[in-house]
């Protein structure tokens, strides 16, 4: 929605972005930390957002995640490590050999 205060209301102050992108799709290359470079992090991506993107809750590995499907298709997910009501971590996938097997089991879920 746009709600950037939401967001730096959740985020734990030492939050950490890690990212996999396989070397096939872009992703950071090093760990982001702190509130405001995370925050930024997710407010350039949120930006890409568009009609044809959609975001499905699910949870991985036992955490809070994000399915992004663009045209259909799993772009990416993001799962979030929460502790004590605020988010210290966030990983975001969107190496391709990885999320074929999303693909699989949330096929198989539904």
């Amino acid at each position: 929605t746009g709600d950037m205060q939401s967001l730096l209301d959740i985020l734990a102050p030492d939050v950490v972005a890690l990212s996999d992108g396989g070397g096939v799709k872009q992703a950071v290359l090093r760990p982001i930390v702190g509130v405001d470079r995370v925050a930024r992090l997710l407010a350039a991506r949120w930006d890409i957002v568009g009609a044809e993107t959609s975001v499905e809750p699910v949870q991985v590995n036992g955490c809070p995640a994000l399915i992004m499907r663009l045209n259909g298709e799993i772009d990416g997910v993001v799962a979030a490590r929460v502790e004590d009501g605020f988010v210290t971590g966030l990983y975001f996938v969107r190496n391709p050999e990885k999320l074929s097997r999303v693909e699989r089991e949330t096929a198989l879920s539904r």
